[in-house]
Formats: C-alpha cells, structure tokens, sequence
C-alpha cells in the first residue's frame, strides 16, 4: 500500500520570534531589518519530520514534513512576484525529494501572485492553498464564539473586512443570510458590490472601515502587511475572528480593549497522537486550518489540486469540511494573540462588556 504523505510550507511571521524558532543565536542578535534583509539568500529550510495522525474514520496513518520559506511578509512584497515563486518552488522541489504527495502552501506563500496556480503549474506534486478549510473553521470559530459570548447569531450584525479576497468572499456567501445585517468592507467598492449581489439578506458594501463600529462580530481576512483594526474600531462585546496572517488586529486592541473578544480563527485539534517535530507556536496536537486541509486530503486520497487561485466556491469549502470531519479533524478552542483563551477570560470579558454597553458610544472616524 501507498504511504500517504504530504508537505507544509511555513514562513517567519511574527519575524525574530519565529526565526528563533528554528535559530535561536540569530533570533536573538539580528534585528528585524537584518532578517528581512537576509532572508533573500536563505534556501529553503527542513523543520522536521510530521508523525502520528491518524485517520479517526479510517486508521490510516499519515505522514509528512515542515518546510520554511525563509521569505518574510515585508520579503515577499519587496521582491519582484517571480523571485518569490523560484523560492517556494525550491521548497516544493525540497517537499518532492522528502517523498511528499501534496503539497500545502501557508500564510503569504498562499497569496502571493495568482493564489498557488504558477506553484502548482510548476510542480509535479499537487498544491494547494488550505483556505477552503480555512473559510469552513473560520465561520464556525465564529458561530462558537458567538455562542460563548452570549449572542444570538441570527440577531447579531456580522462585518467581513477583506471581503472581496479568497477568503473573504466565501465567508460573506456563508455568513450573510444567516445574520440580522451583514457588512462587507473592502477597498474597492465595484468588487464589494459584485459580491454583494450573491449574497443574502440584508447586506451592504462599503470602503469604510468604521462601518464596523456597527458589528457585532467581525471576520478579518486581509492581505495587509499592517494592523488595520484598531481600539476606536470596536464596540463593547464585540467578536473579532482574526484569519490573516501577519494579523489585522493590532495589538492595541489586546493592551485597551479588555471587553472585547479577539480570536485568532480558532485551532483544529488534528486526529491521532500527531508530533509535528517542531514548535510553531500552537498547543500539541493543534494546527491551522490550512495545514488541516492539506492533511485531510493526503487521509482522503485526495492528491490533486485542490484549493488555488482566487476563488472559492462555497461547495468546495463544504466538500472539504465534510472530508476533515470525517477524518476526525475538529475546531478546537480559541487562541489570541499567541495565548490560549480560557473559559474565564471569555467571561470576564462578557462581564465588562454588559458593564461598558451602558456609557458607550463610538468613535468618530
């Protein structure tokens, strides 16, 4: 039998940080600008070796590797959309010699120039995004954490920030409907308007960002570099479910908002006594969405193209929720800011939201 196996490519994000990771001497003495800078000369980097997931409806045992694109966000953006593609195909090349059967792009090797369609043109192994599981546990993280925070999702106004992105799009068709008012914020408003248009319900468009003071639970995907939701953004008791990668939440809003609910887009607990061989900063056993989605597919059988380019259909993202659900992937608790977020946090927050409800009002733009 074909052992089943796959690849993850990752990249420094929160930058010393996560080139501590792998390289503590460097992660200490470089700065940022410094890391920034050589992480254009850096190959490809083996992380470790992924054991122990198991497939929770067939016993299939997968297997499959971590791989860095030294690249960081501010990397990737300076450089000409070419030399960043010769880079994550060297680290397919890398994912093809280790015996990897597909091959899952994370982060900003997901979006940079056309979504993985030049990378997946350019490898033999099939590639793809994780974002259409990412779009399925970010609504859900959503909805769950709506529910903690004592709110009724039919009655509640949803915001979508990046709407018009990948991401972004399919979260408003899954979402709008299902909520009292639904608001999609973007830059461009004739792209907003045509989503729009597939959408149900009561939904509205807008380039504005203080649309959202008006919400009570924000989805955030964007493609920013910076923060782009800020203190003054926020109403009391508002949920924020942060999917982009660098964040849009600024960590202002961790330092003054203690009566808002920040959540990073929720963690999935993947099946089987899973070692990843390497920290990347989550729980053991957890991982993203997106790296979930590569390995649902790898226990499906599934090596084939699967998540590329700019669009995603809500059919697919239903398709591969069924298959991870199946293989026993689930949502599994909420982080913020790099932290776990208890049970007692959530109330707490729920608590001075009720008490600041009564005084507040919004900001000016």
């Amino acid at each position: 039998m074909t052992e089943d196996t796959f690849a993850f490519i990752i990249h420094p994000i929160h930058i010393k940080e996560d080139v501590a990771r792998k390289y503590p001497l460097l992660g200490k003495i470089l700065t940022e600008r410094q890391i920034n800078f050589f992480s254009r000369f850096f190959p490809p980097v083996y992380l470790s070796e992924v054991t122990g997931i198991r497939s929770a409806a067939t016993g299939r045992e997968l297997r499959g590797w971590l791989i860095a694109c030294p690249f960081t966000p501010p990397t990737m953006l300076s450089l000409p959309v070419e030399a960043v593609y010769r880079k994550i195909v060297a680290c397919g090349h890398m994912a093809e010699r280790l015996g990897a059967r597909i091959l899952g792009l994370g982060a900003y090797t997901s979006v940079v120039g056309d979504a993985g369609r030049t990378i997946a043109d350019r490898l033999a192994l099939p590639v793809t995004t994780g974002d259409s599981y990412t779009v399925v546990m970010a609504v859900e993280a959503l909805r769950q954490a709506a529910h903690v925070m004592g709110l009724t999702f039919a009655e509640s106004v949803v915001a979508v920030v990046g709407a018009t992105g990948a991401i972004g799009s399919t979260c408003a068709q899954l979402l709008s409907g299902a909520c009292a008012r639904t608001i999609l914020v973007g830059r461009r408003l004739d792209a907003l308007e045509a989503l729009r248009e597939q959408c149900q319900g009561d939904t509205v468009a807008t380039t504005d960002m203080s649309a959202i003071y008006e919400a009570d639970l924000i989805l955030t995907v964007t493609s920013a570099v910076h923060s782009v939701i800020y203190p003054a953004h926020l109403k009391p008791g508002a949920v924020v479910c942060d999917v982009a990668r660098p964040r849009d939440v600024s960590r202002q809003v961790a330092a003054e908002r203690d009566d808002v609910l920040v959540i990073e887009g929720g963690m999935v607990e993947v099946p089987g006594p899973v070692d990843f061989g390497f920290n990347f900063g989550f729980p053991p056993r957890m991982a993203y969405a997106c790296m979930a989605e590569t390995m649902a597919l790898a226990l499906e059988g599934r090596y084939e193209d699967y998540t590329i380019g700019k669009a995603i259909s809500v059919a697919q993202a239903q398709e591969i929720g069924a298959i991870a659900a199946r293989h026993g992937f689930r949502l599994s608790g909420f982080r913020s800011f790099e932290a776990e977020v208890s049970a007692e946090t959530i109330n707490a927050v729920r608590e001075r939201a009720a008490r600041r409800r009564r005084t507040w009002s919004p900001a000016l733009p």
